[in-house]
């Protein structure tokens, strides 16, 4: 018996700011994707617990910004119903931070924009997770904001700049503060978009494009088996919750990545 569809709920911030490479490996592992533009949606309205897996993407706003984009407020009450429910979660920069302040952190502007491509250490923790994939690949950072790490959960991964870049509780929420998304067309709209940030840092167009040509393969690689490896990871939970309750388990799609 082959496994049912699954359904990943992306909540997208900024049509520059997609679900790029992340969407072939959802669509490996079986999953229809359905994605919403939190801004112009009505996100109190969806149904918290629907969705197998919620996937947040990053974006522009701050977390602590609710009085700005009311939106995000909807989009944390939310990530708590689901946390409260141990419902898989997966988010991304943007994501990451809200997932945080749903946790209770405070999440809060850093002293400096981290920008370019640059490395994530795992930590212990991190070595035995799905992050381990990106030790010593570099990969895309763009953010100027920064949170706490929330009570009950592991950090995996550090940055020289920034001790938190990625954390997770449990098998089911995972989240990264980097870009594991950005594709060659992704990268190239976040130039054109952003571009003009870049002397700030030190940085230009051509540079991050050189760095682009020389990390994005490996970037795209690690991308794939670290969420792979986390949708396997749902896929053997919700198998061991199946068995529990005495359902009978389906056989899973192959899924590659």
């Amino acid at each position: 018996m082959t496994a049912p569809r699954r359904t990943a709920l992306v909540l997208r911030h900024d049509s520059a700011i997609g679900l790029g490479n992340l969407g072939p490996t959802l669509h490996a592992h079986g999953y229809e994707i359905v994605t919403v533009d939190a801004p112009s949606t009505d996100v109190a309205a969806l149904d918290a617990l629907e969705p197998d897996l919620v996937v947040v993407l990053g974006g522009d706003e701050g977390a602590y910004e609710i009085d700005r984009y009311p939106y995000l407020a909807d989009e944390i009450g939310l990530l708590r119903t689901r946390i409260e429910a141990e419902a898989p979660i997966f988010g991304v920069c943007l994501g990451a931070q809200l997932l945080a302040s749903a946790l209770g952190a405070e999440v809060f502007k850093g002293p400096k924009k981290e920008v370019g491509w640059l490395t994530v250490e795992p930590t212990e923790a991190g070595a035995n997770s799905p992050v381990r994939h990106f030790a010593g690949v570099p990969t895309v950072q763009w953010h100027g904001d920064t949170f706490e790490l929330p009570e009950g959960v592991d950090r995996l991964a550090a940055s020289g700049q920034y001790e938190n870049q990625a954390f997770a509780k449990g098998d089911w929420l995972l989240a990264v503060q980097f870009h594991p998304e950005v594709t060659d067309e992704i990268h190239e709209d976040w130039l054109r978009e952003w571009g003009d940030e870049l002397p700030e840092y030190g940085l230009s167009r051509e540079q991050l494009r050189a760095q682009r040509a020389s990390f994005g393969p490996a970037a795209e690689a690690a991308s794939a088996r670290l969420l792979g490896e986390y949708l396997d990871g749902l896929a053997v939970r919700t198998a061991a919750q199946s068995a529990a309750v005495g359902e009978p388990a389906a056989v899973e799609e192959s899924a590659v990545g």
